[in-house]
């Protein structure tokens, strides 16, 4: 292999290993894999459901949503308005994603228990589930739902590799 200053260097292994954590030395007992329901998150939960396989793991699959809620400061006097309804549809709309994780993991024949997770921090909310559950690696995909698909890494992946307390994988 040359460098671009010209110099050689040694020979470099670019052979694909069949497992990147194989001489890590980790032991992994408490996986838990973000799922949004995009394309990049069904592929984390691919992932991390091999990884759950071969460590015989637990594994948690986790949907974060947020609550409609959205401050009305109109003219005094006004009622406040209801929201109940909104915020049980993104609730159910969020079970629904969480439940389409679990069948995901499933499939692979991993049985996996789901946490939704009502916070308006997506990467706060992953990273305290997290560390509260004592994980050993989060997976996540590089991309999800937030519209930010032009972005190399995502910000909600970006910033849960930046304050996640255990290794992070991220999923492509």
């Amino acid at each position: 292999m040359v460098l671009n200053d010209g110099n050689r260097v040694g020979a470099l292994n670019t052979e694909p290993t069949a497992n990147p954590l194989a001489n890590s030395g980790m032991d992994l007992k408490k996986i838990v894999v973000a799922f949004d329901g995009s394309e990049d998150s069904a592929k984390a939960v691919e992932v991390a459901g091999e990884l759950t396989l071969k460590f015989a793991a637990t594994l948690k699959v986790v949907h974060v949503y947020s609550s409609p809620f959205v401050a009305f400061t109109g003219p005094a006097g006004l009622p406040a308005p209801d929201i109940a309804d909104l915020e049980a549809a993104a609730k159910d709309r969020g079970q629904t994603v969480l439940g389409r994780g679990l069948e995901l993991a499933k499939r692979q024949g991993v049985t996996a228990s789901g946490e939704l997770l009502e916070s308006s921090s997506i990467v706060q909310a992953i990273v305290e589930y997290s560390s509260t559950e004592k994980a050993d690696i989060i997976v996540i995909g590089t991309r999800g739902n937030t519209g930010f698909r032009k972005l190399l890494l995502g910000s909600v992946s970006s910033g849960v590799v930046a304050h996640a307390e255990c290794p992070v994988l991220v999923v492509r």
